[in-house]
């Protein structure tokens, strides 16, 4: 018997792979290069780039410009592909049946739908929410459409994450609500003042509860979300200080145990909330260097984001006393160790980073020069005085290069004055 004319065909259609994002994987609907030469689809490089990353995600190459040129040509072709395999004149195959993108007035109504429905039926919440995610996903003039909405639709994104999740529905419905609010962005003072304005107790508890029990999109979209609503003094204490907070994201730093883009975001949050004192000795306390240490000295590819944002959230820490001792104590010094090991191997930030922290370290308060000296420091310091770094950290590479050398002569000329006294 034949195959029935209304079966999915699409299913089986070969997407040629230069039509695919290399970051959502999915056939570009909006494709633009960067400088580098790679094509990505606008939506997910914009994405990257939010995030700020300042790096080629395909080739790890620093930008010279961020700006992002449509590629035309690759756009006809995905046309004139997306025409000839039958998908009509969207270059990705329509969704199943009932899950076509929604219109941007069927999302009013969805809105308005939701807004009376804030206390009833969980799932018509979920049904709505739904149809907002794919509108969301859809293109970069969706994700505008939602943006620029009045502040009733974060307030009531807010309300159901407000909710108590006592059932696995509730919790789907908070899961979505962050999905939203890290796509669209809202205003970061409006937001952060709807979900702390109660110390935000209700808030603070969903999100960890999304970093705990949620899959790996999950955690990584409320870690975006609390670094989002720590944009003052007060927002940053406030959340740094709720309980389990600063313990789950330092765990979620693990190079062990979490996702690359996880550690990412969880470092973007953790350098945001570092700028108070008193964060940062709490940060030190939860043993944010040991997992520092673990990211400069892993044997896996980690990007060029990760390690720039490990040596700046290390910078900053390296400001307290019981930072210090911890960076220079940690295993024998592999924490200074990995430092050095960073120097020139990942980008000009990160080497201006590293030599700030050897600076601080070895210059200024005459710690871990042994370390550097063991781990080739001077020699790495030297090439670092002919880079293009800043001539702020060239002048520190110097500084540092003359306490390294004082101390090894110090050294040698201790270990040759002991070697000639003769015992009793």
């Amino acid at each position: 018997m034949g195959r029935h004319d209304d079966e999915t065909e699409t299913s089986y259609i070969t997407v040629p792979s230069f039509f695919k994002c290399p970051i959502s994987l999915d056939v570009m609907t909006s494709p633009v290069s960067l400088c580098t030469g790679v094509t990505y689809d606008r939506a997910s490089i914009q994405r990257w780039l939010d995030g700020g990353n300042n790096t080629c995600p395909a080739t790890m190459q620093l930008l010279k410009t961020q700006d992002l040129v449509p590629n035309l040509t690759l756009q006809r072709l995905i046309k004139l592909w997306s025409d000839s395999s039958g998908a009509g004149s969207s270059p990705v195959p329509d969704p199943p049946s009932g899950q076509k993108v929604p219109t941007k007035e069927e999302v009013n109504d969805s809105l308005n739908r939701l807004m009376t429905t804030l206390d009833r039926d969980d799932d018509v919440r979920i049904e709505i929410l739904t149809r907002i995610v794919r509108f969301l996903k859809d293109s970069d003039s969706n994700r505008e459409f939602l943006k620029k909405k009045k502040t009733e639709f974060t307030t009531m994104l807010v309300g159901i994450i407000r909710m108590k999740t006592t059932t696995k529905k509730k919790m789907e419905l908070v899961l979505m609500a962050f999905k939203i609010l890290d796509t669209i962005k809202p205003d970061r003072e409006t937001l952060s003042n709807l979900m702390l304005n109660d110390d935000g107790g209700d808030c603070l508890t969903a999100m960890l509860l999304a970093i705990r029990r949620g899959d790996q999109d999950s955690k990584i979209e409320a870690v975006r979300v609390l670094d989002w609503i720590s944009y003052d003094a007060r927002s940053k204490l406030l959340v740094a200080e709720h309980d389990g907070v600063l313990t789950e994201t330092v765990k979620s730093i693990s190079v062990t145990e979490s996702d690359p883009s996880l550690i990412e975001a969880s470092l973007s949050f953790l350098i945001m909330i570092s700028k108070s004192k008193r964060v940062r000795s709490k940060l030190i306390a939860a043993k944010v260097i040991v997992k520092i240490k673990d990211i400069l000295m892993t044997t896996e590819m980690m990007s060029v984001s990760v390690t720039e944002k490990s040596l700046k959230l290390l910078e900053t820490l390296s400001s307290k006393r019981e930072g210090r001792a911890e960076i220079c104590g940690e295993d024998n010094g592999r924490c200074v160790e990995g430092v050095v090991n960073k120097l020139l191997k990942v980008s000009t930030a990160a080497t201006e980073h590293a030599v700030t922290i050897l600076w601080c370290l070895c210059y200024v308060f005459r710690e871990g020069t042994t370390v550097v000296e063991r781990s080739n420091g001077v020699t790495k310091l030297l090439v670092v005085i002919q880079s293009n770094c800043s001539a702020m950290v060239r002048q520190m590479a110097k500084d540092l290069i003359k306490v390294l050398k004082i101390n090894s002569s110090a050294l040698s000329a201790y270990e040759t004055k002991t070697t000639h006294i003769m015992p009793f």
